[in-house]
């Protein structure tokens, strides 16, 4: 045996007698065991004791979920640990106190070197009341009823915090993402983007009133109050009971006073599962087939917004186990995944894709979760660790599925090494769901119906024709449920593109996308745009919201 390998064997040795010894301290004292080796540390945790202090104390604070923490130490019973507990628990924090050995707590203080710094000050935190906020969510399911709260409400007499309730109340009875305040010469418009679209609450905020809210906002995300001539990013946290919601900050200069959009980060509306996804049987099984892989690189492309880490958070639920160690490096954390390892880029602290994956790298993970490849040396570390037996998710700006292997040459990286670390590619569109409780079933000529199963017949023969038995168009018509508009949510369109030895070769003779794009629909790949036609039939959605997405449906001459 060599020496590297006698060293290894020494090490590990070394490693399991520190972690006996601990787990019999834990037991001496009462208190319970953990070994950090598989355990995630949580960005935001670890940042509630300051790094000097934790290696003071030789403690750690590595989960947290709302108001409850585990905090994990050597010595429960040192003075100082003590008073750091008590600390906390002041802060109306509960604690779930374990015992580690020293190598674990190395591996949490580790994170410090990434995730303190790419992290900003403790966001703010706005208790509501959780029954209130439910009624005012049943009572204002229209953007008319939360204008008539709004423009209701008394000023002089509440405070600013219970109009930014209305406000948000509203945003998520109407399930909105964004919400958008936008000063004008008069007054300010509050407009919320639902399903996509912006949609006009109120035009006639006044402006004092506004100003409060401005302060409001920025103390709750800890921003400067008093800059008003420079662009802030901030967050803050909704508490509503078991729920937490965390509201993403923008505000930025313009000429009649500072533009805030807010982001509602939901996890109900945002955390779906695997099969919530929209994906169909055929694509579920390719997708499921390339889960199981333990090495290479599943690459998502489409533009902002398209739902493209709503996926690939899919994708990590699915593959979160007690086994396999996952790590992600985001920009932002768009929401927290129990189980997970996530952390944030911070140009300012030199915490970047690049060199953020290079940390991440050295804490030996099973599965890696990067938020965008935007440069060459991103995409080079990214490839290699699919190559060396990490499985890989990222994304890429690109307009298909096929258009991802000529951008990553585009940013410098060889032909030779995209094909065998790449696994699967998919491209994705979000379109408009049929409110379920009112969309109508439209009738659509004879001709249009022959042609419609002329697609059907025509798709590859992964896609089983028995489920679409009969053709089935629904219009939107609009009910209280869905605020009037016929449409309730979103969904996504996909296409998948699974890398061959065929399409290696390919990559590596030059081909650019429309070759590229040829061969794929050679081998069976299903487009986006007849992805939404099938799930136009299925009434789900309509040719309208396709056609708006991908273009002029020419088989239909739509």
């Amino acid at each position: 045996m060599d020496l590297g390998g006698i060293k290894n064997i020494l090490f590990k040795g070394r490693k399991e007698a520190e972690e006996r010894e601990a787990e019999r301290q834990a037991n001496l004292i009462g208190f319970p065991y953990l070994n950090l080796e598989t355990s995630p540390v949580e960005t935001d945790a670890i940042a509630l004791i300051p790094e000097p202090k934790a290696r003071e104390i030789k403690s750690a604070v590595i989960e947290l979920k709302g108001d409850r923490a585990v905090f994990v130490t050597m010595n429960p019973k040192d003075p100082k640990v003590q008073a750091q507990i008590k600390e906390l628990e002041l802060k109306n924090f509960k604690l779930k106190i374990f015992v580690v050995s020293q190598t674990s707590l190395n591996r949490a203080w580790d994170f410090y070197k990434y995730t303190v710094k790419a992290t900003p000050a403790l966001t703010g935190k706005l208790d509501i009341n959780k029954e209130r906020i439910e009624e005012q969510i049943k009572r204002l399911n229209t953007l008319e009823k939360t204008k008539g709260a709004i423009e209701k409400f008394d000023f002089k007499n509440n405070p600013t915090s219970q109009v930014l309730e209305i406000i948000l109340a509203g945003a998520l009875a109407g399930r909105a993402s964004d919400i958008h305040f936008e000063p004008e010469e008069r007054a300010v418009k509050l407009r919320y983007r639902i399903d996509g679209d912006l949609n006009d609450v109120m035009d006639n905020l006044a402006p004092n009133i506004y100003g409060h809210l401005v302060s409001r906002i920025k103390l709750l995300s800890n921003l400067k109050i008093n800059i008003k001539d420079e662009a802030q990013d901030g967050r803050f946290t909704v508490s509503l009971g078991s729920k937490e919601i965390e509201l993403r900050v923008a505000v930025a200069p313009s000429e009649f006073g500072e533009v805030i959009v807010l982001r509602v980060l939901d996890p109900e509306t945002i955390g779906l599962e695997l099969g919530q996804l929209g994906l169909r049987k055929d694509d579920m099984v390719i997708v499921g087939e390339e889960l199981e892989r333990p090495n290479g690189m599943i690459l998502n492309t489409g533009p902002t917004g398209s739902g493209k880490t709503t996926t690939l958070y899919a994708f990590l639920k699915a593959k979160r186990s007690p086994d396999i160690k996952i790590i992600t490096i985001e920009d932002p954390i768009e929401y927290h995944l129990d189980g997970i390892e996530q952390t944030q880029v911070n140009p300012d602290a030199k915490y970047t894709f690049a060199n953020g994956l290079r940390s991440i790298m050295r804490q030996d993970p099973d599965c890696i979760l990067i938020g965008e490849i935007r440069d060459k040396e991103t995409a080079e570390i990214a490839i290699q660790a699919a190559l060396t037996g990490h499985l890989v998710f990222s994304t890429v700006h690109a307009n298909e599925a096929a258009g991802a292997i000529p951008r990553l040459v585009d940013l410098g990286v060889k032909a030779t090494s995209i094909g065998p670390a790449l696994n699967l590619i998919i491209a994705q569109r979000l379109v408009k769901r049929l409110c379920e409780k009112c969309k109508q079933k439209e009738k659509i000529d004879s001709e249009t119906e022959k042609k419609l199963k002329k697609i059907i017949e025509s798709l590859p023969t992964r896609v089983d024709k028995k489920d679409y038995p009969s053709i089935n168009v629904y219009k939107a018509k609009g009910c209280e449920a869905c605020g009037g508009t016929g449409f309730k949510g979103r969904v996504a369109i996909y296409e998948l593109l699974k890398i061959s030895k065929e399409l290696e070769a390919l990559m590596i003779k030059g081909g650019g996308e429309i070759e590229i794009q040829k061969f794929a629909l050679d081998q069976g790949m299903v487009t986006m745009q007849q992805d939404g036609v099938l799930k136009v039939i299925s009434g789900i959605t309509t040719f309208e919201e396709i056609k708006k997405i991908t273009g002029p449906i020419e088989d239909l001459k739509i």
